[in-house]
């Protein structure tokens, strides 16, 4: 009888034994990727979690965009991502809250940019990353790359967790100005 580890396994090999250019797992290769950059920090997303990592009570939201997609071969896609406040939140996935705005605190926009033959979002190294405090985000749903770049360097997986880090002093010491 097939065990659930054998059947995990083989479906591992199918999706992800090949070089990976879809949207339809991209956000999970792209979640992992910044799990092992920020080893500290924990990764909590789900179906319906409100964030994707929290750390001392800081929430962190990765959202990503691929310029290359599976379902264009005639041109590429513009870069966007998601960033919409949102009314609330599912409480460990049963119990709606009410809560009016972005969920994070900080957001990881993430950017595969390879267009060529080389492009496979398992790859660290393909991905950019721009990292902003959400208070510091426009009141849009989406935001493009232009205005991302305004926002935000990129940096490299190598560089993300001390952008991150900045990034959350930042968001500290805005807080404590409040205080």
């Amino acid at each position: 009888m097939t065990t659930s580890a054998e059947i995990v396994s083989a479906a591992s090999a199918a999706i992800f034994g090949r070089p990976l250019v879809t949207n339809i797992y991209r956000s999970v290769i792209v979640e992992a990727i910044v799990a092992t950059a920020l080893p500290e920090w924990e990764w909590c997303s789900s179906d319906y979690a409100p964030y994707d990592f929290t750390r001392n009570n800081i929430r962190l939201e990765v959202k990503q965009s691929a310029i290359r997609q599976t379902w264009s071969t005639a041109r590429f896609s513009r870069p966007s991502w998601d960033i919409a406040p949102k009314t609330g939140y599912w409480l460990n996935g049963i119990t709606w809250v009410p809560a009016p705005g972005r969920n994070a605190d900080l957001y990881v926009l993430a950017l595969h940019s390879i267009t060529d033959e080389r492009a496979d979002h398992r790859d660290p190294s393909q991905w950019l990353f721009y990292v902003a405090p959400a208070a510091c985000l426009p009141e849009t749903k989406r935001i493009g790359l232009r205005a991302v770049e305004k926002l935000a360097s990129a940096v490299s997986v190598q560089q993300l967790s001390t952008r991150v880090e900045e990034i959350v002093a930042l968001i500290k010491k805005i807080a404590n100005l409040h205080d």
